[in-house]
Formats: C-alpha cells, structure tokens, sequence
C-alpha cells in the first residue's frame, strides 16, 4: 500500500513538474508577443514584388489600402457563409472551440494521418497577421495568446470585419471588397447567396476551387457551403436549390491590377502556399524572374490583337523562370491541339526507337473502331518521313504512330512533363489535343523547355523566393529531371527547325540564329476556337496563344497570325541580346547523332531506308540525322552492282512487247538481247524507255529475251525473261496455260 502511494505521489510530482516547466515555458515564449491593431489591417505595403534586377514593381498591387469594409456593410448571408464553413461556434466561444479541437484529434488518430485542423476564425485571424511561418509549439503558444488578447480587445463582429478585410481569396485579392470585385465586379454590399457561397468556399483552396482553374471543383465546394449553411438553420432547401442554379462566373469581372504579370505571380503563390503549407499574411516579398522592358513590349504587342482573346509568354531556358507574360484570359485550360504531337508522339516515339526523321509513314485514310481523323487539308499524301509530318503537322501520320507506340506510353511521358491526363481521355484522339479539358498554356510552354535543354525537364514558374515578415520561406530550385535523351531532344528539335524554315511555321524562316517552332489550330465545325505558335531557341521558349474565353470561332490559324507576332516576340529579344553583347548559340548537336547519306531511290520507290551507293550521284542521295544505334544496316547498290525488276514480257500479233516496272532507274542504259538457240542478236541499246516493242520476230519460233542494266560501263547481272513462242497456238502467258498441257505437245 505504501508502494502504491509512493509511486502515485511520484507521478503527482512529475505531472506537476511537467505542468510548471510547461508554464514557463510558455510564459517564456510568449513574454515579448503582443497584439499589434496595426497588423490587423492591409495596407499598400503589406505585398511587394520585385523584378529580375530586384527593383521593386509599383503597380504590383493595387488599392489595397481601400479594403476595409464596415460589419454593417456586409451582407447577413455572406457573413454566414464563413461563420458557417470556417467557423460554425464563432459567435459562442471565447477563441477556441474545444469541441471542434477534440472532435479533430479523434479523427487524425483515427486516420493516422493530419487531416483536419481546428483553428477558429479568431485564429486563422492572428495566424494571417502577426506570426510567423512555422508550424512550432513556440508559434502555437503564441498563437493561444494572441487569440485571448484579440477576443477580449475586440466584439465578435469586429474580429469578423477584420478577417474578412484580410483573408486571401486567390488571383491577387485580399479581402472581401477585392474578391467580390474581380470575381463578380460587385461591392460587397451586393453579394447574393450564390457569390457568398464561393468566395466562402474559396478561403479552404483559394487554386484548387478557383471558378476560373477549376469550376468542377468550385462547385462541388460551393454546395458543400450552402449545405453547411442549410444544415445550420441559415438557408432554406429552395435558397439552396436556387443558388446551386446560378452559374458560376467564367471570367474575371474587373481587376484593380495594371500588372498581366503580377496576375501569374499571386496565381502561382496560392499554389506555393498549399504545397508548401504557409499561411499569406503579415508582410509578403516575392522576388521573380520579371523583365520589365520585355513585359512592356509584350503588353504593347497585345494592344494590337483587338478581336480575341490572347496569351503571349517568354520562358527562360537556362532559369526555367518566366520573364515576361500577358493573359487576357488569366490561366483557363484549352485543348493545347497540334502542339501535343512532339510531347506524346514524336519525342516518344524517338526514345523508344520506334522512328528516326527520315521514317516514312503512310498518310491514309484510317479508322479505328470508329474514330477517323482526317488532315487539316483534307487530302492524303502518301509515303511522309516523320519529318515532314512534323513540319507539315499532319494528323494521320501522327495518330498511326501514336497507336504503334501506344497511348499509355505516350501519356506516360506527358505525366513526366507536368502535363497529367485524365483516364476518360486517354486514347489516340490525344495525338491531335483531343481531352475534355486540356492545359494551362504556360505549363505547355514549360514542357517544350524540355527540348531546348537537351532532354531535362523542369516546371517554369515565376516566383524565386518568397520572405514572410523577414524570413525566407520558399527558395525556388527548378530541379531537372530527365525525360528524353539528348539523342532524341536534339532529334526532336531538328525535326521542329524545319516546321519553322519550310513548314507551318515558315513565317521564322527569316530570323538571323537556330529557332525550332511548332504551330497548332483547335477547328470545329463552326469554325476555329484557338491558334498557336510556339517557338524555342537555345535561349528562350516563346509562346502565342489567341482564341477567345467564351469560345466564339476566330478567323486565324496557328500559322498565320499567331506566326507573325511569335515572330515579332523573337526579333525582339535576338535586338535585346545584341544590346547586351549576348549571342543566340545554335543547338549543340550530341556525338551520339550523326548525318547519313541516304539513298533516294529506295527510299521514294519501295520506302526502305538504305545507305547510298558510294558511286550515286549527288541527285540520288540525301542526307538525314540518326542516332548512332538506328543508322539503317542495308546499303544500296544499284549503280555499283546495276539491277532492276523484272520486266514484262508478251506476244501478240506477231510482235514482242517487254514493258518496263515502273520503279526502274531512268539513270540506266539498258541492253536487250535476243536470242532464238541459233542466232544472237542486241535488239536495243540506250537510255531507259517504258516499253520496247520487238516487230523483227519471225513465226514458229521460240524466243529467249535479257536485260541488262548499265550505268557508265558498268553491267548489272543479265535478267533472263520467260521463253516466248511465235507458235499460233502458243499458250498465253499470262494465264500460265503452259502449266495445263505437256512440253512436248508443242
């Protein structure tokens, strides 16, 4: 008994220790913290940006010192609409809701997993303005204590009033009166029960239930706050039903931003806060890759497209960072059309050996259990080398390849490339952009870096660092990874440097250094809904983008106007680079591929890929890149060792026709001699003909034909046709009579 009285005395003294270490500890940390009312408001300084060269953006953000907005102000609705997704107990506790914290400890255990947070509005609150980053038991404690001293400070309404000024709503808005602006170009004041139930729903993910980035999302979490509201008594079933009808708003109303690149920036800093689970508050600087003067031209050169929609982006190779963007659109996802076909057929297909440049693929009509594609021109042209299907951006060629590669393949390179598909979309539909949804147009600018620097791959983006009240918390580091070789980035990019000499994209063919381009044309049959032109050096990727958000048909294509401002873009930067004393170097091309002189003949008559006779002349040969491992093993020979098919040979009406194929060299003389087992005689010599015809024969006879090919004194091996008899009752020999009657009856 004394043992158990011992032992309990020593855990009362342990818990008690424990509890007074705890104390201090807590008195410690926390000693030095106080509410600061000043903190609790946004001002103009509370988000600064900086360029390239570190100098600061003016007109990063805008009006933000005009955000505060009065309780009374704001709708009864629209406050319960947070109270009751964030926060359903605020009005009843004292900061904490215990309850709440409870329920969440059971089912993170439950999950084994940190699932569910409990943080109260008053929290979130002093979580946004005053701390610091890290998630510690010191800026818990401090935290707690902020919370108390802002719940005895200040009523229920003002906390709310305050958190609603501040809290981040995504696409640059902080605060009420900025989101219910931009998202439906309104006051506060006049937000219905719908416009509550997003702008609430937004604070959880302001990136992932944007009604601009994701809508599917947007509404799902829309309902999951009317549901929140009707479940609390603040709604009925029909306020609820009506709200879910209204549709969500398809693009920005009104934006207080005079920045295109500031939109990217905020875009991509409410991804960085998810991922990398910071909270947006206190005083955020954001260093990015911006050019100011790039951005100025590229905001000037879009003043000129006045009847759609566009998008024109410059991407950083080396950096991977983005130095300069416009949108009118912001980023909404679009079918990224012919722009897929290097990143899920022709780059694949290169690095599982599958083609070479020079393969030719045959451009026919196809039908795969019901899905035909045709070309843009609606025609088909025979045997193509792989090459000129990229240039020429035809789709049949590209759907054949993707089939022989296969769509799971290829999809698994997209994934690599930061350009995820969906189940529903796979199949070899994707190999011309067909998908329900499609990509964000910088994450396709991104994925051609791939092919610039030789085979790695890294996302582009535009922030380098962030600092949060004095603290670096994100440091941007563009990891590579890699997803082609450099054998098949450098063949790739060859193949996409003719598009921009001689095919599609054509209109580049004048610009001064090494660029590879690739152009693409969303059609349907109302007409064309989007165009582009995408273009890299060793330098940059550049991107052009014109369509319109609401998706009315345009008039352009990708290689024509889209084309010429892609061009204007890349004139502009080679002038920049001359200023700077910075060349444009060509693509290095790797050891590993090397130029093979190939034969023409076989290539454009049977479609095999042959080396060239050494002895061709220079009309008969042509020359293409290969990987060391494909170089083609077979050699041509036909004019070292002359030889041709078989000719035809018929008798008819005493005369002797022998017809030519009509793959045979023109290139050849030809020797054709007679013989009848007496006499011999040369019947022809000279140049290539379609067909001899033979009138010096004479009846009853039997006759034995050769042919010899020659190029310049050099005899091919004789080619001995099928006997002839002038016999009238001669079997024909084209019905192969011979085979049905005895020799000797003849």
């Amino acid at each position: 008994m004394k043992l158990i009285k011992k032992i309990l005395l020593l855990i009362l003294l342990f818990f008690a220790a424990f509890f007074l270490v705890a104390l201090g500890y807590y008195f410690a940390v926390t000693k030095d913290v106080a509410l600061s009312p000043e903190k609790l408001q946004l001002s103009e300084n509370n988000v600064v940006i900086f360029d390239d060269d570190g100098a600061q953006l003016s007109d990063a953000y805008m009006g933000i010192k005009h955000q505060k907005i009065p309780y009374q102000s704001i709708p009864k609705k629209t406050a319960l609409a947070f109270v009751d997704t964030e926060d359903k107990r605020f009005f009843s506790h004292d900061g904490f809701d215990f309850k709440r914290i409870l329920k969440s400890v059971y089912n993170n255990a439950k999950a084994r997993s940190f699932q569910q947070g409990a943080s109260t509005i008053s929290q979130q609150l002093i979580k946004n303005t005053h701390l610091s980053q890290k998630k510690t038991l010191k800026r818990k404690l401090q935290e707690w204590k902020l919370t108390k001293q802002l719940e005895k400070k200040y009523s229920k309404e003002e906390i709310l009033e305050k958190y609603l000024s501040v809290i981040y709503f995504g696409h640059n808005c902080f605060g009420l009166r900025s989101a219910a602006n931009f998202y439906f170009g309104k006051s506060p004041e006049d937000l219905d029960l719908a416009d509550s139930a997003i702008l609430a729903g937004l604070v959880k993910s302001p990136n992932n239930y944007s009604p601009f980035k994701n809508p599917q999302r947007c509404k799902k979490r829309k309902e999951v706050v009317l549901n929140a509201m009707l479940q609390n008594g603040h709604i009925r079933e029909q306020e609820k039903l009506d709200a879910m009808q209204k549709p969500l708003p398809s693009a920005p109303q009104k934006s207080e931003r005079s920045s295109q690149y500031s939109n990217f920036v905020f875009d991509e800093l409410s991804t960085l806060a998810e991922t990398y689970d910071f909270t947006l508050g206190g005083k955020i600087e954001i260093s990015t890759y911006l050019e100011p003067k790039l951005q100025a031209f590229l905001e000037t050169t879009a003043q000129t497209v006045t009847e759609t929609d566009k998008a024109f982006s410059v991407l950083d190779s080396d950096t991977r960072g983005f130095k300069a963007c416009v949108s009118s659109v912001g980023s909404i996802k679009r079918s990224p059309a012919s722009l897929i076909k290097p990143l899920l057929v022709y780059a694949p297909a290169l690095e599982e050996n599958l083609i070479s440049p020079a393969t030719p693929v045959l451009d026919e009509k196809i039908n795969y259990s019901g899905y035909a594609p045709s070309n843009y021109d609606k025609a088909y042209h025979g045997y193509v080398s792989a090459r000129e299907c990229v240039a020429k951006s035809y789709n049949i060629p590209a759907v054949k390849i993707l089939e022989s590669l296969g769509v799971k393949t290829g999809t698994d390179y997209l994934e690599r490339l930061g350009l995820p598909i969906e189940k529903d979309d796979a199949s070899l539909a994707l190999a011309l952009g067909g998908m329900k949804q499609g990509y964000y147009f910088n994450d396709v600018v991104s994925a051609y870096s791939v092919f610039s620097k030789n085979g790695l791959f890294a996302q582009g983006g535009f922030i380098k660092k962030i600092d949060i009240d004095g603290k670096e918390i994100y440091h941007r580091d563009a990891k590579k990874t890699r997803v082609f070789s450099e054998e098949s980035a450098y063949l790739m990019t060859d193949m996409l440097k003719t598009a921009a000499s001689s095919g599609t994209a054509k209109k580049l063919r004048s610009l001064p250094f090494d660029i590879a381009a690739k152009t693409g044309t969303v059609g349907t049959q109302k007409g064309n809904t989007d165009a582009y032109a995408l273009s890299y050096t060793s330098k940059d990727v550049v991107g052009v983008w014109l369509g319109n958000a609401n998706n009315e048909p345009i008039e352009y294509t990708g290689g024509g106007l889209p084309c010429n401002l892609l061009h204007e873009i890349n004139e502009y930067l080679y002038h920049d680079y001359q200023t700077k004393h910075v060349s444009i170097p060509a693509f290095k091309k790797p050891e590993a591929v090397v130029p093979v002189v190939l034969d023409k003949i076989s290539y454009y008559d049977t479609h095999i890929l042959s080396i060239a006779d050494k002895e061709a002349p220079s009309e008969y040969r042509f020359i293409e890149l290969f990987k060391k491992s494909q170089i083609p093993t077979k050699t041509s020979d036909l004019f070292t060792n002359p030889s041709i098919i078989a000719p035809i040979l018929k008798y008819s009406n005493g005369k002797v026709a022998i017809t030519f194929h009509k793959n045979s060299p023109t290139f050849y003389q030809y020797k054709i001699d007679r013989y009848d087992y007496v006499t011999h005689t040369t019947v022809y010599f000279g140049n290539a003909l379609s067909e001899f015809i033979d009138e010096n024969v004479l009846e009853n006879k039997r006759y034995l034909y050769t042919i010899t090919p020659i190029y310049r004194d050099r005899e091919g091996k004789a080619i001995a046709l099928p006997t002839v008899s002038t016999k009238e009752s001669a079997p024909d020999m084209e019905r192969g009579e011979i085979l049905d009657k005895s020799w000797w009856e003849y």
